[in-house]
């Protein structure tokens, strides 16, 4: 099939197909009621859903608050590592980034206890420290990938479920039930499904947005650290 058919199918399904199919779905769910097909399809899968969509969501603020440039790498701290590494003032940024929570200083505070064994321990001592530094703070988004991939499972094991109770009234029939006998079974299967996806696509969306901020903000303070442990050891050699 061409490329220009393949275009022209996608743009039929677009912009003809979808707009009916989710009118008849706006129809049943003005008949039914949202909170009617909610209610009829609640059950275990559904609290495990409703209970992951509550993670994500207090994990997908979490992100809001704490994944930011002023988070980790603060404009004060910067200003301090500055003038204290500028100066020449050993001392007191050690006893600064011993207490300071920035991305470049535990890294110096990392550089800083191996000064005793040399320049080259101290890098290798920062690189570490970095690399800590850039894992801890994707740690912190790693639940939303988890609980994204986890979600339509979760909803695919519903579906199953529902086609089972499906099947059953089917069985309990004789093989001729009628359609609302089979209407629960199959609604309760569905909604699995849409539960699932409605959990998955926020949180793989905010997992992949944040990651590659927080791949930004860590790489720039990696090379921001790795200036500040060089320009320490420099002042070290020449005093």
């Amino acid at each position: 099939m061409s490329r220009t058919r393949i275009a022209g199918a996608i743009f039929f399904a677009t912009y003809v197909l979808c707009p009916t199919a989710w009118a008849q779905g706006e129809a049943v769910v003005r008949q039914v009621g949202l909170w009617g097909l909610f209610r009829q399809s609640f059950d275990f899968f559904t609290v495990v859903l409703l209970m992951g969509s509550v993670a994500a969501v207090a994990l997908m603020a979490s992100c809001m608050l704490d994944i930011r440039r002023s988070k980790i790498m603060p404009d004060t701290s910067i200003k301090r590592l500055n003038l204290l590494v500028k100066g020449d003032r050993l001392e007191e940024l050690r006893t600064f980034t011993e207490k300071d929570e920035a991305f470049a200083s535990r890294v110096i505070a990392a550089a800083l206890m191996q000064e005793s064994r040399g320049p080259d321990a101290m890098r290798e001592s920062a690189e570490l420290a970095a690399s800590e530094e850039c894992a801890r703070w994707f740690r912190r988004i790693e639940p939303l990938n988890v609980i994204g991939n986890l979600g339509p499972l979760v909803g695919l094991a519903g579906t199953v479920w529902g086609m089972i109770l499906a099947f059953s009234a089917l069985s309990d029939a004789g093989g001729s039930a009628m359609v609302g006998e089979l209407a629960p079974g199959i609604s309760k299967a569905l909604f699995h499904t849409l539960l699932g996806l409605c959990l998955a696509i926020p949180c793989l969306l905010v997992f992949g947005l944040y990651r590659s901020i927080i791949d930004r903000i860590c790489t720039h303070a990696m090379v921001m650290s790795g200036d500040y442990v060089d320009q320490i050891i420099k002042n070290g050699s020449e005093g």
